[in-house]
């Protein structure tokens, strides 16, 4: 990996298989692609490292917005935040950031650390902390084994900078939503700064890499480089990602609002094609969380729902999501850092107040788990 870059031909496929991993949320992916297509073009490539070829003395900071995905469409991130939130985590902590990683690979927050590597000078790690896209800040797997959040910076395009440390990162969570909120529901944060022998052990490998994959497959390559129809290109991603088709079937009804620093809502299909008669929900906070198929489990976090669109294959967030849209889902078998307890524990359906046990995606169809009528989140749970 080392001695690859990025430049602005990689940025369009890496921000579309971002989408996808996303599971609906992480930040607008085509806003964050034009910050960092234009930084990449006035400052030139960013160096791309591989998390195994970081050193002890690295000093890795993941960087990346927060808040509510309906509020980042309209209140566009500033460039300077990024370099204020470099500037504030630097005097926070005495050392120099050597690079910069994404703490999701999911949405926009892929495009925010390329951005500021290009516009700080410094690389980007080919991985991140999730491997998807999460609502909470300790849904990471730094947080999975043991460390906590460290020194929390979080700045706005105000020029307000606030500097934390909690003592674990289910505080850091509430401490960062309730600044969120009143930085006017979207802000710029740096949590789990660690050096490169932490980064080493914790992060999911390769997800820049796997996005610019996605990316291809969706703007009509294969692996082989062969040139995929249309209708071929959900068939070729799944087949890629070993991923399973749920449903096909038009928006019917939508319930989305900004509540407590995260996008809500759910969605309800009417089945289309070899779907019709079937109905499918989906309910979301900032991400894809629990789908339904007639009353039955789907599938359900930590594994990855995302929507795509059904002539195009192209990402549907969950804040472009619209009535009478045709859609088809997926599901995506996540990382196996979170199947393990803590995993589940961290960001499994309970934690979001789903009365659902988790079963893996790919086991679901086979078992075909009613859920009850209380599967519902609980209202502000995660606030």
């Amino acid at each position: 990996m080392t001695g690859a870059q990025l430049t602005e031909a990689d940025i369009d496929e890496i921000a579309l298989g971002a989408a996808v991993l996303g599971t609906g949320g992480g930040g607008d992916p085509h806003v964050g692609s034009l910050m960092a297509k234009r930084l990449i073009r006035l400052h030139g490539p960013v160096a791309l490292r591989g998390v195994d070829d970081l050193t002890d003395d690295d000093f890795v900071i993941p960087i990346g917005g927060i808040g509510a995905p309906s509020v980042s469409v309209e209140r566009i991130q500033a460039e300077s935040e990024l370099l204020a939130a470099l500037a504030a985590i630097e005097r926070a902590v005495g050392r120099r950031p050597t690079a910069v990683m994404p703490i999701e690979v999911g949405g926009g927050n892929s495009m925010i650390p390329i951005a500021t590597a290009a516009l700080a000078g410094l690389p980007v790690v080919d991985g991140d902390a999730m491997g998807r896209a999460f609502p909470e800040a300790q849904m990471v797997t730094f947080h999975l084994a043991g460390y906590g959040p460290g020194a929390t910076v979080m700045v706005d395009h105000h020029g307000n900078e606030v500097v934390s440390r909690p003592v674990d990162g289910a505080w850091s969570e509430r401490i960062a939503r309730a600044v969120t909120v009143e930085m006017g529901g979207g802000a710029t944060m740096i949590d789990y700064a660690y050096g490169g022998d932490v980064v080493r052990e914790c992060a999911i490998p390769g997800t820049l890499t796997l996005a610019k994959r996605i990316g291809r497959i969706l703007r009509g390559r294969d692996a082989a480089g062969r040139e995929l129809r249309d209708d071929e290109r959900i068939d070729a991603l799944c087949a890629d990602l070993d991923a399973v088709r749920l449903f096909e079937g038009k928006v019917a009804d939508l319930q989305r609002a900004v509540d407590g620093g995260f996008t809500r809502g759910a969605a309800e299909l009417d089945g289309v094609g070899a779907d019709r008669g079937s109905a499918f929900r989906l309910d979301f906070q900032n991400e894809m969380l629990l789908a339904r198929r007639d009353g039955a489990l789907a599938a359900v976090t930590p594994d990855l729902i995302s929507v795509l669109d059904l002539a195009t294959g192209m990402p549907i967030t969950t804040e472009s999501l619209r009535y009478g849209a045709r859609v088809a889902v997926i599901a995506i078998p996540c990382h196996e850092k979170w199947r393990t307890p803590m995993g589940l524990l961290t960001a499994g359906p309970a934690h979001f107040g789903y009365d659902v046990d988790w079963v893996p995606v790919e086991d679901i169809p086979r078992e075909r788990r009613a859920l009850p009528d209380s599967a519902r989140t609980t209202e502000g749970k995660a606030a």
